[in-house]
């Protein structure tokens, strides 16, 4: 049987996107979807909670009448080039927003990511996520938040597609969002946060 023709294994663990997406409309917590595997989400913490709060009541009022908008972490964001479905924690989305179907559940083409860093995500959040997040095209900036420690850091889309990025560390500071026209002030982002000594 020397020339017996061997069909490469099945893989049994993968999961089609529209597998994942049937579940997940049908399940109570979130998952992310990469390349057939799916991968759990966890809890945020207090002051991960806080910061989101602190972003959200700062950036929603300038934004109201202007062509960008900003969505919470109920908004999944879907980019084709490389599989990824996730749920970053604030995304602003500028233009006319495209979702992939009927849903309307999942968006492509964010403008402005924001990721707010816990313990457990930060690496992830740094290094694969923002790797993905790379191939999305629309993409102009990506933002970290710390919730450990005070410490921004905004990577901005330069015109031959590298990244450049500044780093925020004192309360004192602040960062232009180019793609809204918006600063930020770490003291207000970080206002009712403390963190453990």
């Amino acid at each position: 049987m020397e020339n017996e023709v061997k069909e490469p294994a099945p893989k049994y663990n993968y999961v089609s996107p529209k597998e994942y997406l049937e579940m997940e409309r049908a399940s109570v917590e979130k998952h992310e979807y990469y390349k057939g595997e799916v991968f759990a989400m966890s809890g945020a913490s207090w002051e991960h909670n806080v910061i989101v709060k602190n972003v959200n009541t700062l950036i929603l009022p300038f934004l109201k009448g202007k062509p960008c908008d900003m969505f919470g972490s109920d908004l999944r964001i879907h980019i084709p080039e490389n599989t990824l479905y996730t749920y970053p924690d604030l995304s602003i989305i500028c233009g006319n927003p495209e979702t992939t179907d009927d849903e309307k559940d999942t968006a492509i083409k964010p403008s402005v990511l924001i990721e707010v860093l816990a313990k457990s995500t930060k690496d992830y959040d740094r290094g694969t996520k923002f790797y993905l997040y790379r191939s999305i095209m629309t993409l102009n900036e990506y933002i970290t938040i710390d919730s450990l420690s005070v410490s921004v850091e905004i990577y901005t889309r330069k015109q031959d597609n590298s990244w450049n990025l500044t780093e925020f560390k004192q309360l004192s500071d602040s960062f232009y969002i180019s793609s809204i026209g918006f600063t930020l002030f770490l003291k207000d982002i970080y206002e009712d946060v403390s963190f453990d000594e």
